[in-house]
């Protein structure tokens, strides 16, 4: 092996060749240059290399134009770019990075022939997320000096970049570009050498399972994307965001990932494999789960897929007053979501002390957003009179709509699903708000299960603009149709699903907390670079261990345990380190400590 880089060879990277000018090589070279490396770009393509081009001045124009660059600075930043079709251009490189098609031989190919160009102290760097960064730096005269340097599409925006080291790197290596990276003000993290690393590793299984649940034909690609957008304020459904990274590109990080792991959540859905073969790559071919405009374009055109506009089929039964059964944060949240919308509404509770505890929360709650500017002082009272607690069930004798939001125990909701039957006039559609349970349980606790249906609420209810629609096998047409209809009504956005474990939302997310958990198990990488990874990485509002102690561990754990019984994959099973945490009583915020410890209130 060669001897060990030194700092010197090293630092400061101020020439920098980018090997391979599609998007991401031509979004890595507008960072670098703006942070004043110098940048040689090389392509096989000499088409290829005049776009790139063309796109760094329209992206450094549409800089300057926004304030974010001088004209000057513009004209630097250009002048330090230069491109060439070929690779011996990279001779006098500090540092190589290439991102050529997530190919072996490709990729192999163009290290050896680097070997032979570049100076021995010039680092180069891979921009696989799929590939083993080891299996490439074996395959160099120089594996000490080889790493992975994953930023994220689109370049010049997303702030992470992983920095990926094999067994064989040398740490100055490591070391030199995790100080370019916060050079060029990106958020490093540091990761091992195995597909998908941190993001991508947690990303794509979810998308996987996306992609699955779509192919199965249990919700439409519209109510899926609308769904994780909505719950989890993601700012992307799965299914659009494959279309936008290649679904070949999406199948090819899996297929890594399996033969890494054997997890069946990570073989790769069927129809990653029949739209790629068939061409249908996503948008830059123009077409994928979605219809696009034409190749490139994000414009999405209707298709035989999309659904009609023209709504139910049944025309819904008529609701005027609603019955909301609960005391807790959920039940008062969706009470104030019916009473908002100009619903009378009955919300009874196991006492009547408890009820109106009950309403003195909403009144709270419409007090903030008063004094917030959202609702006039006028409006919240009107709302609060439309709120009638009571402390008995006996008072949903009339309503048309009758809400559970009781506590997530099945024998609880049967038995209380078995007293809305006997009090509640026939025609009343009863909802239930469970987030796991089956609804047909709680139907079959009823002798009108036809009139039974789930209205899965998010938390907090007035803010969440979900409500994942939840019909049985025995749910009638024009029961589903009232519910449709007052979603409508209510202003939030319905998604139809079938009565199967975790619906839309938490079929999806739960798996993924579970494997970030296992990640942290297996001292593949830190709470803080995880979160930070899907939070700078994958867009999400939260990173996974922010969310479950927020969520709260035995919650989660409970939902782990409910996937698992009705999926059967070993995948799902609960991460031990989550069992072991909620055994000890850490269980997230609520106890002051999780994943993290809090501060005690």
């Amino acid at each position: 092996m060669a001897a060990p880089l030194t700092d010197p060879s090293l630092s400061p990277l101020k020439t920098v060749a980018v090997v391979g000018l599609g998007t991401m090589g031509t979004g890595i070279a507008e960072v670098l240059a703006r942070a004043g490396r110098e940048v040689i770009g090389i392509d096989i393509s000499e088409a290829q290399a005049a776009r790139c081009v063309a796109a760094l001045e329209t992206a450094t124009a549409r800089a300057v134009e926004r304030g974010r660059l001088t004209g000057p600075e513009r004209a630097e930043a250009l002048s330090r770019v230069r491109t060439s079709a070929d690779l011996a251009a990279a001779a006098d490189a500090d540092l190589v990075i290439e991102v050529a098609p997530e190919s072996y031989e490709v990729k192999q190919q163009i290290i050896r022939q680097l070997d032979g160009i570049v100076r021995p102290g010039t680092i180069l760097a891979t921009g696989t997320n799929a590939l083993s960064v080891t299996r490439l730096a074996a395959d160099s005269a120089h594996p000490e000096r080889v790493l992975g340097l994953h930023f994220f599409n689109p370049a010049p925006a997303m702030k992470l970049v992983e920095v990926v080291s094999s067994v064989l790197t040398a740490p100055t290596a490591v070391a030199a570009v995790t100080d370019l990276a916060v050079d060029l003000g990106k958020e490093p993290v540091a990761v091992g050498d195995r597909p998908g690393f941190v993001a991508d590793g947690l990303l794509f299984g979810y998308l996987n399972q996306a992609a699955a649940m779509y192919e199965a034909k249990y919700a439409s690609r519209e109510d899926i994307d609308a769904a994780m957008r909505l719950g989890c304020g993601l700012p992307m459904g799965p299914l659009a965001l494959l279309d936008l990274i290649g679904v070949d590109t999406a199948r090819t990080v899996l297929e890594a990932m399996y033969t890494e792991s054997g997890d069946r959540l990570h073989a790769p859905a069927p129809i990653l494999k029949q739209l790629s073969e068939a061409g249908l790559t996503g948008r830059k071919s123009g077409r994928g789960f979605y219809t696009y405009e034409a190749p490139g374009s994000a414009t999405v055109v209707r298709d035989t897929q999309t659904p009609l506009e023209s709504g139910a089929a049944a025309a819904g039964r008529p609701v005027r007053s609603v019955g909301v059964a609960g005391s807790g944060t959920m039940a008062s949240g969706i009470a104030e979501v019916f009473a908002k919308a100009g619903y009378e509404v009955v919300l009874a509770a196991r006492s009547e002390e408890k009820a109106e505890a009950a309403k003195a929360r909403i009144g709270k709650s419409l007090a903030r957003s008063v004094d917030k500017g959202r609702l006039t002082a006028e409006a919240a009272a009107r709302t609060l009179e439309r709120i009638t607690p009571a402390g008995s069930y006996d008072a949903f004798a009339d309503v048309d709509l009758a809400v559970e939001a009781v506590a997530e125990d099945l024998a609880v909701k049967q038995q209380l699903f078995a007293a809305l039957d006997k009090v509640c006039k026939p025609g009343a559609v009863l909802a239930t708000t469970t987030s796991s349970l089956p609804v047909v349980a709680c139907a079959r606790a009823t002798s009108r299960p036809q009139d039974v249906i789930g209205m899965h609420f998010f938390n907090p209810a007035p803010a969440m603009k979900l409500v994942e629609v939840v019909r049985t096998v025995l749910t009638a047409d024009d029961v589903h149709a009232t519910v449709r209809e007052v979603c409508v009504k209510i202003r939030k956005h319905a998604v139809d699903c079938g009565d199967r474990a975790g619906f839309i939302v938490n079929a999806l997310l739960f798996p993924y907390l579970n494997n970030a958990v296992k990640m942290v198990q297996e001292h593949y990488a830190s709470l803080d670079d995880i979160d930070a990874a899907m939070r700078l990485g994958g867009g999400y509002p939260m990173g996974p261990f922010e969310l479950l102690d927020v969520v709260g561990l035995d919650v989660s754990l409970a939902i782990e345990k409910v996937l698992h019984r009705e999926f059967r994959d070993p995948g799902l099973a609960p991460a031990p380190l989550l069992e072991h945490l909620v055994a000890a009583g850490c269980l997230g915020r609520k106890t002051g400590r999780g994943f993290r410890e809090y501060a005690r209130r």
